[in-house]
């Protein structure tokens, strides 16, 4: 049975306008640091510069692994942070997070824990990708059953998918061990409902923009860097790159095409600590 929809509406024509971010790994120490980042500072250094930007927003997507530490005032420190943004905020879990504490912690006037968004033309579906205990993800009948019920219910609207783990490989080998396990058949499977116009998840911490190829043509995949430390791209062992902390911006238009960039925070004042703990 599908639980309740959170639902907004815009202007007829209008595009649905939203932005992600994605992997800030709070800490409950507001000084906590990830391999030689201050992670609170670093998010608040993305939120400020989305803000300068004055991009009209809708929706923020928050994608996963908000907290480093498991700790109830890492969740506290992201819901007061974005409360500067004034903007409805939907999240879900990633493999660092504790979902029992985001549901008691992640609390809110405008933020929502509910799986189904329906908005314009769209309906966006955060999805759970979680193994307990592992950091590695999988997607699970239950969510699959999710996606059937819910574009059942809204067969005219264009679907966006978000989740926190990536369904396809990175060409990262020590990353790849991290991946939705059975990301070939989600891509198969949810291929099949010409509905699906997008995917969209965090946890790699590196820019992906790529397309699917199903039986009703190129499916955009996308994947957002972490408002923290970045990976580096393409290596066979851990490495982190230099690039500095991003979100994503994503314009969904009314006849199911999305056009969506990457930002990050200018200059180079956020630099890991290859030699540091923590990750």
């Amino acid at each position: 049975m599908l639980k309740d929809a959170v639902h907004y509406s815009v202007a007829e024509n209008e595009p649905v306008r939203l932005v992600q971010v994605t992997d800030p790994h709070l800490f409950a120490d507001p000084e906590g640091q990830l391999l030689g980042v201050n992670t609170a500072q670093s998010l608040q250094a993305v939120l400020n510069t989305f803000i300068a930007t004055q991009y009209p927003a809708h929706l923020l997507l928050a994608t996963g692994d908000i907290s480093q530490d498991y700790s109830p005032e890492s969740y506290q420190h992201f819901v007061h942070k974005i409360e500067m943004l004034d903007l409805p905020c939907h999240y879900l879990p990633g493999n660092h997070d504790d979902p029992r504490l985001m549901s008691l912690r992640m609390q809110g006037e405008k933020v929502f824990g509910q799986q189904r968004i329906i908005i314009g033309n769209w309906l966006i579906l955060m999805l759970d990708s979680t193994v307990s205990g592992k950091p590695g993800g999988y997607m699970g009948e239950q969510q699959f059953a999710l996606i059937d019920a819910a574009i059942k219910a809204e067969p005219n609207k264009h679907v966006l998918l978000v989740m926190h783990h990536n369904p396809i490989l990175m060409q990262c080998a020590w990353l790849d061990q991290h991946c939705m396990m059975n990301g070939a058949d989600f891509l198969q499977r949810t291929s099949r409902y010409p509905q699906v116009k997008g995917i969209l998840w965090g946890h790699v911490h590196q820019q992906v923009d790529r397309t699917h190829l199903g039986p009703h043509g190129h499916i955009p995949l996308m994947a957002t860097p972490s408002t923290c430390i970045q990976f580096k791209p393409l290596s066979s062992y851990f490495a982190l790159d230099h690039l500095q902390p991003g979100y994503r911006l994503l314009e969904l238009a009314g006849d199911g095409s999305i056009r969506t960039n990457v930002y990050r925070v200018p200059g180079n004042r956020f630099a890991p600590d290859n030699e540091a703990s923590g990750y």
